[in-house]
């Protein structure tokens, strides 16, 4: 159920070229984009990584199409951790799962961030539960990597620009590689 950083690789090659849900950019695009944009905030190898492979849930369904369209949400902030928890620790798996819960607090703590959303964004929401309430966001601050979450679904909500010059995948493994190894030395001490 594990994936490795080659299968992870082969995921992106052979899926990552499927249109982004209801956006100008692909899958693949759309992962660059992210981590490019983390890297250049200064962002440190477990925030790109999770940058890279905080949709890898998209390509591991076969729903098809525009989920949000059928009125499903896909679940996958959840559906990749299963596949990801052997190679990454807290740092990199916690943004992921809370990207989605990201932007409902966002919704609910910054005016026009709701209104900015992209067609397929505000859609999403309302599948995803909608905008936060007072207790949902105060209860989201209070987690652990909450606010790198935060800054996850920024770059994610910007990476979406149709041609935008990014380095390739291989500019990337090795964020992948450096949080791997990390967490296989915390699991060993």
């Amino acid at each position: 159920m594990s994936l490795s950083i080659p299968d992870i690789i082969g995921l992106f090659e052979s899926k990552g070229h499927a249109q982004y849900d209801g956006e100008p950019v692909t899958q693949l695009e759309h992962a660059l984009q992210s981590a490019h944009l983390a890297e250049q905030e200064g962002a440190g190898s477990a925030l790109i990584a999770a940058a890279l492979l905080h949709d890898l849930g998209h390509l591991l369904h076969d729903f098809g199409g525009t989920p949000t369209q059928q009125g499903l949400d896909d679940l996958h902030q959840y559906r990749c951790l299963p596949f990801l928890r052997a190679l990454f620790g807290p740092a990199t798996l916690e943004p992921i799962r809370l990207h989605v819960d990201a932007k409902r607090y966002l919704c609910a703590r910054v005016p026009g961030y709701l209104e900015a959303l992209s067609p397929d964004s505000k859609r999403s929401l309302q599948l995803q539960g909608g905008v936060f309430d007072e207790a949902q966001a105060m209860a989201f601050e209070a987690l652990p990597h909450a606010m790198d979450a935060v800054r996850l679904r920024r770059w994610d909500d910007t990476a979406k620009l149709a041609d935008a010059g990014t380095p390739g995948l291989d500019h990337f493994v090795r964020h992948l590689e450096t949080c791997a190894a990390g967490h296989r030395q915390a699991l060993a001490a």
